[in-house]
């Protein structure tokens, strides 16, 4: 249970996430631990320290991270279903990158209890499969309240028969094509334009779609920095993976792995974490937390922003990233680089671990050899939306 770093060599926890118990006793296999990046704080596949990632269609690209390896693992065809975590796309973008399915369920849906924790108000896990129904079905098996362990879950929370909800037709669907999701600085015209395409094509299924504009959307790159490099600092650094002031379970066992790991490994982190740790940690030391607090009052309205939107929408539509999967970096490479490459992914995907909507990424075709991602997101707790619209879309795009 290593997480992608030597921190955590030899580290064997005493029990099971409460998602692994539900796996299991819903009569599934677990058949290995899938390779992350180190301390899951990047968005490419090199950082790890059993090696690169690569990725099934183009093995010198990258199959995105930090949950590159289960989303790999899936696209070969080595295991049917994977698990993933998201703190700002992480089981998206290596869906995308890898050609499959990637759901980040809403805040709180499926329980963190169990997993390690990069920081607690973006935190998100869930399925990474071949279809929608696969996810739907695995889903169905790990959301649910986890009897006041995870304090993040509502109390009367319901999980619906997803797999039940799925559908061919979408009559009256309203589809959002979000206008600040295309023509990034780093966008890709191929990719911009097979989405929108993909979106197009879903009004034959009896959907409507036009555009939409949610200029927040476009603060949550500088939201993102401050809440998550900080709150990892806290977390993982002066936390070791527990942080403070949260009335959920703690998993002290790994709070004792971390510590040892850093008194004793430290030096043996990547490039990426080590940057990602001293930025974090200079914004605390000179600024006292002032970014992170504010980051976290604006996000309030950033919700607020999305909420009104998907009162009169159903779903919103654009690029997963922004460009396919880039080529794993040479050796030689500067830190400078390495961290441009690892950290520019998150424009698209990000805004969601903020705001906590659901969001799912479909593969819409190939373009150069390398998988386009779609990224579809919903109103909270309405993940039967989202996998409905998804799953019909992909089977209008097999019969294509």
């Amino acid at each position: 249970m290593m997480n992608g770093s030597y921190v955590l060599e030899g580290y064997v926890p005493e029990f099971d996430a409460t998602i692994v118990t539900r796996i299991l006793d819903a009569g599934g296999r677990i058949v290995g631990k899938a390779c992350a990046e180190d301390l899951c704080m990047s968005g490419s596949s090199f950082s790890s320290v059993k090696g690169a990632i690569r990725n099934p269609h183009r093995r010198d690209h990258s199959a995105g991270g930090s949950s590159g390896g289960s989303a790999a693992l899936v696209a070969s065809g080595e295991v049917d279903m994977a698990i993933g975590g998201d703190q700002g796309g992480s089981i998206r973008e290596p869906s995308a990158y890898c050609g499959i399915v990637g759901l980040k369920p809403t805040f709180g849906l499926v329980p963190y209890t169990g997993i390690l924790p990069v920081e607690v108000t973006i935190d998100h896990t869930g399925p990474i499969t071949k279809t929608v129904y696969d996810a739907a079905l695995l889903l169905e098996v790990i959301a649910g309240y986890d009897n006041g362990l995870d304090p993040r879950q509502p109390g009367n929370l319901q999980v619906p028969n997803y797999t039940k909800m799925l559908a061919t037709e979408l009559p009256g669907i309203k589809i959002g094509i979000l206008k600040e999701g295309f023509g990034l600085s780093n966008s890709e015209d191929d990719v911009d334009t097979m989405v929108k395409k993909a979106a197009y094509q879903m009004t034959s299924l009896g959907a409507s779609v036009e555009e939409v504009s949610v200029p927040e959307h476009k603060l949550a790159d500088h939201l993102y920095t401050a809440i998550a490099y900080e709150g990892q600092v806290d977390m993982m650094m002066r936390g070791c993976g527990a942080g403070s002031q949260y009335k959920g379970y703690y998993p002290s066992s790994t709070v004792n792995a971390l510590h040892r790991g850093y008194r004793t490994r430290i030096n043996d982190m990547s490039h990426v974490v080590k940057t990602v740790l001293l930025f974090g940690d200079y914004l605390k030391q000179e600024y006292g937390g002032y970014f992170y607090a504010k980051a976290q009052n604006v996000r309030m309205d950033m919700i607020k922003a999305f909420d009104k939107v998907f009162e009169h929408y159903d779903v919103l539509v654009m690029p997963t990233v922004p460009f396919k999967a880039p080529k794993l970096p040479l050796q030689d490479v500067t830190v400078s680089e390495i961290w441009e490459q690892a950290m520019n992914t998150y424009a698209n995907m990000g805004p969601y671990n903020l705001t906590g909507h659901p969001a799912l990424s479909i593969n819409t075709g190939f373009s150069d050899g390398l998988p386009v991602g779609m990224m579809i997101v919903g109103r909270k707790f309405e993940e039967s939306t989202l996998l409905k619209v998804a799953y019909a879309y992909e089977k209008m795009r097999d019969r294509m």
